[in-house]
């Protein structure tokens, strides 16, 4: 073989090998045990602190509010759930416009592996995908406001189901105090 054709067959192999590993690797990332080893959630996290600390306002209305909050040497995450009536969740809303507009999730979209919600009892909200929407809300005024993803599910016909996540620079955040 000459080493022209050789270097062609090597090059044809990876342009096939290169995406599929890309793609395991990917599928993987989220995977627990590719989690930093030192990660952990957070005690003490209320549903109040975690609407403050996001620069969010958590609905006197909102039911079932829930908040975690995991450390990790690479970055930590902030949850916040919560439902509403459809009437109130667009009213929640309209104080929270997406950066953009409002997205929705494509049926052969790759599922997320359970870890953020899952660990509030949920679902990922990246699994749903009847009755999803979603988008990055950057709340505040500053000229630098921390965005949030938000995530919202019409999950019957009269309730929403508000999903929050934020990630922050690993030791940055203030915790509350136990």
């Amino acid at each position: 073989m000459t080493p022209r054709r050789t270097l062609l067959t090597t090059l044809a192999a990876l342009s096939l090998t290169i995406p599929a590993l890309a793609t395991t690797l990917w599928a993987t990332s989220d995977a627990p045990e590719n989690q930093a080893a030192d990660a952990h959630w957070a005690e003490g996290i209320t549903p109040q602190w975690m609407s403050t600390h996001m620069g969010l306002e958590l609905p006197k209305t909102a039911g079932s509010p829930q908040a975690a909050y995991e450390t990790t040497s690479r970055f930590d995450t902030g949850l916040l759930t919560f439902t509403l009536t459809r009437a109130q969740a667009e009213k929640f809303l309209a104080k929270y416009p997406p950066d953009g507009k409002w997205l929705t999730p494509s049926p052969s979209q790759p599922s997320k592996l359970p870890h953020d919600f899952a660990h509030l009892g949920l679902p990922e909200s990246e699994t749903l995908t009847t009755g999803m929407r979603y988008g990055d809300v950057c709340p505040g005024a500053s000229s630098d406001p921390q965005c949030v993803n938000l995530y919202v599910h019409a999950y019957t016909p009269t309730h929403t189901r508000i999903y929050i996540r934020a990630h922050y620079e690993p030791g940055i955040s203030p915790l509350p105090e136990n």
